[in-house]
């Protein structure tokens, strides 16, 4: 640390910062140039707008799952509602099953890793071979919508064209605002084998016992969105942009086999055909239990498995203002249910799962789902709808309305045969279904367009999942939301801004769901503070529930509800690959000179007396010197050295004191230590500094000092830190809750990083570890095994 005098006049003239002289680069520009513009459907504060519309389809649906043939045929009516202001000519239904169809624009652009990834031997073999096996087989199965019958309800054919995984239907009429049209549709489909060409659905099957277990979902023709700001959302579904979907109500009739059990959106019309006299009242039982009631037990489900019914049964279901329709069947299901009541949520929370799921399925899974819905409700808005339900099976991570997907189970020992599970897996099993149920608020409920980007409904999410199994315990093993998980991420060069299309994003775990949740984490602890993001965060969600937000709506809602200007946080952390990287250049230590001739010549006689004597002087100690023989020559000057004070000195001093201010004389009276300390930002995102001062006492306390300290200097600044007693330690972000990518360069005086050296020999290359390394330890963005890797 340098030490330095100050003067008076400079002490006082030091009021804040300093700007190092250089090029201005303005961080803290508004986002006008980048948001579209405010009018009368999304307004400026966020909010929807006097005139925002949103369309509307309602479906009566029949479909018939053929276990034999593991095909769904269905058919039935949907009634579309143009709420627009817009007359229509035609309608664009989605047909995501053609994703499947051998000449798919996804499996023509599957790749493989490189030449130089095949030629390695490494963990990552099971990849590479599955997206062999995946390219191969997908050439071979008969997947996609086989369209049989599209016709107005009146009988009259429609004409319509197929254009890969979307479906033009030309209307006989154009439909003007506030008209409503509906027809009939017939179709079926070939269910893909999850594990080897499925996406988000498919069926598993059980050597052992000869059973499939069917996750089914985007198994009818689906209308396409049409909205203000993007008009019919027409960008195909080539696998990892999800979907965009108008609400509705449906009322569905679903027939599998009378033995099989099933579990699906909304609520069952029928369970005296459908359930037995002890599963409805086991049900009914279920619905005031405090704990988890056994609906159908593993007993009986592993003596379905033995046989095999030749007769049917039809499940019949309506669901009120939802987005999607999704159902699971198998005879092989556990099921186990319990309510939940509170506030404005009065819900049923039920679990399926083969026998293979557990002991750990049983124990945590229904838990989960209403630790999620308590949770959730904290921070968005009361869980509308009647049911949520967790199923396993084999896709490890998928969200629908009312119903989810989700992957982990226990595995065999090899040694006694029984089924047991790791930490890893049951937090695994927690942290999916936490992230698959959480899913409802977002995006099934505020309805972004996850077809665009992913992290409106991925990174929100996993922001409130974060904060969810934090409150399950202690110590949660969460990966997702802590700033110091995401740091090697943010200072790797393989990466996009968090605003980029959704099948254009690299790094998809990373980029769509933790960093930005880790900026929310930021955003809330570390720029506005918890109460004022919580309020803002409420309003986004309560604002746009039921209805279809754009980031524009996220972004201007947050600063309107929170008071705060935060162009310059989006446009880091959103809009640019920059980082956190704040180094701490240097500390120079100022005194305040008071100019009382005893206090300033005692400061620099100590000063002096700190410096080192030089060689010279050490070896030349003891020579025989002149005065010494001859004390004649000794005279004033010999008894008294420059740091004696003298009438004159202190006479010149009171006269300067008579002419001071009296903030002036207050400000000598304080005697505080002055430090001008230098900070460089590397990473080019601009941040709070948090301060950790350490005082000569032992005392340390913290600073904070907001984002816009960099405002007029993104890159170097200087800051002026008064304290009351000598300084002996400066460190910036000591809890890392910046995300700041090299704390080596956080403290001064510097500290010494430990690190360990690997001394064993590896042919694995740095790439192989990154993707390790990187490897999240859940599945809840396992929405397929591509996503997982």
């Amino acid at each position: 640390m340098i030490i330095k005098h100050l003067s008076l006049a400079l002490a006082a003239c030091l009021a804040g910062s300093i700007a190092a002289a250089q090029p201005l680069e303005d961080k803290f520009r508004q986002l006008d140039e980048l948001l579209p513009t405010p009018g009368i459907t999304r307004t400026a504060s966020g909010a929807p707008g006097h005139a925002y519309w949103q369309q509307r389809a309602d479906y009566r649906l029949r479909a018939t799952l053929d276990e034999a043939k593991r095909r769904i045929d269905g058919s039935g009516t949907v009634t579309y509602h143009n709420n627009s202001p817009d007359t229509l000519s035609y309608l664009w239904v989605q047909l995501d099953q053609n994703m499947f169809r051998a000449d798919s624009d996804n499996r023509a652009i599957a790749t493989v890793p490189s030449r130089e990834a095949w030629g390695k031997a490494t963990e990552a073999d099971g990849m590479k071979f599955e997206a062999m096996r995946f390219i191969v087989e997908s050439r071979t199965f008969d997947g996609g919508f086989n369209i049989t019958g599209l016709s107005g309800t009146g009988g009259q054919p429609l004409k319509y064209t197929i254009n890969k995984t979307m479906m033009r239907i030309d209307l006989p009429q154009p439909m003007k605002p506030g008209s409503r049209f509906s027809f009939k549709m017939a179709w079926n489909f070939n269910i893909p084998e999850m594990h080897v060409l499925g996406r988000r659905s498919g069926y598993e099957k059980f050597e052992e016992d000869k059973n499939d277990l069917f996750e089914v979902a985007q198994w009818y023709p689906r209308m396409a969105a049409y909205y203000d700001a993007a008009g019919w959302q027409n960008k195909q579904y080539l696998g990892d942009g999800e979907f965009t979907l108008e609400f509705g109500d449906y009322d569905i009739e679903l027939t599998v086999p009378a033995d099989h059990i099933v579990a699906s959106t909304g609520e069952l019309q029928n369970p005296g055909e459908v359930l037995s006299a002890t599963q409805r009242e086991r049900l009914k039982q279920a619905r005031s239990s405090g704990k988890p009631v056994i609906i159908v037990t593993q007993k009986e489900a592993e003596a379905a498995e033995k046989s095999r019914s030749s007769a049917s049964k039809t499940w019949h279901y309506k669901a009120a203002n939802v987005r999607d329709f999704a159902f699971a069947s198998s005879r092989k299901f556990i099921w186990d249910a319990q309510g939940y009541k509170k506030g404005g949520t009065d819900v049923l929370a039920m679990s399926y799962y083969p026998k293979e799921g557990n002991p750990l399925w049983e124990r945590y899974s229904t838990q989960a789902i209403i630790h999620t819905i308590e949770q959730y409700n904290k921070y968005a808005f009361d869980y509308p709808y009647p049911i949520a339900i967790s199923v396993n099976g084999p896709v490890g991570g998928m969200e629908y309305p009312m119903i989810s997907f989700n992957g982990p189970r226990p595995v065999k020992d090899k040694k006694t045969g029984e089924l047991t599970y790791s930490k890893r897996t049951k937090y695994g099993l927690i942290g999916v279904i936490i992230h698959e149920v959480g899913h409802n608020y977002f995006p099934m409920i505020v309805n972004s367009d996850e077809r665009q980007w992913t992290w409106m409904d991925e990174g929100l999410n996993s922001f409130l999942e974060y904060l969810s199994e934090r409150a399950w315990e202690d110590d949660f093993p969460d990966t997702r939301g802590d700033p110091r998980a995401i740091v090697d991420y943010m200072r790797s060069k393989n990466q996009v801004p968090v605003m980029t299309n959704s099948e254009s994003v690299l790094q998809r775990g990373n980029n769509a769901y933790a960093k930005p949740a880790t900026a929310l984490i930021v955003l809330r602890e570390t720029v506005l503070g918890r109460e004022l993001f919580d309020f803002a965060f409420r309003e986004y969600a309560r604002r746009w529930k039921f209805k279809r937000p754009t980031p524009a709506d996220f972004f201007r809602t947050m600063e309107d509800a929170s008071g705060t200007d935060l162009d310059w946080f989006w446009r880091g952390w959103f809009y640019t690959t920059d980082a956190v990287d704040v180094s701490v250049d240097g500390i120079t230590e100022y005194s305040v000179n008071t100019k009382n001739p005893d206090i300033e010549k005692a400061w620099k006689k100590a000063q002096k007396d700190a410096e080192p004597v030089s060689v010279t002087s050490q070896r030349d100690k003891g020579t025989a010197r002149r005065v010494d023989a001859h004390p004649q020559l000794k005279d004033f000057y010999n008894e008294h050295d420059d740091f004696t004070v003298t009438n004159k000195d202190r006479n010149k001093y009171s006269e300067a004191v008579e002419g001071l201010e009296d903030w002036e004389k207050a400000l000598l009276a304080q005697g505080k230590h002055l430090y001008l300390v230098d900070f460089s930002n590397l990473g080019g995102l601009v941040t709070p500094l948090v301060l950790d001062i350490e005082l000569k006492s032992g005392k340390k306390y913290i600073e904070r000092i907001p984002a816009e300290v960099w405002r007029y200097s993104p890159k170097k600044i200087t800051k002026l830190i008064a304290t009351d007693e000598p300084m002996v330690g400066l460190t910036q972000d000591p809890y890392w809750e910046t995300a700041d990518t090299d704390v080596s360069n956080n403290a001064w005086p510097r500290k010494i990083m430990p690190s360990r050296l690997e001394l064993f020999k590896t042919d694995r290359t740095k790439d192989d570890l990154m993707k390790d390394f990187n490897t999240p330890l859940k599945l809840k963005d396992a929405k397929d095994k591509k996503a997982a890797q």
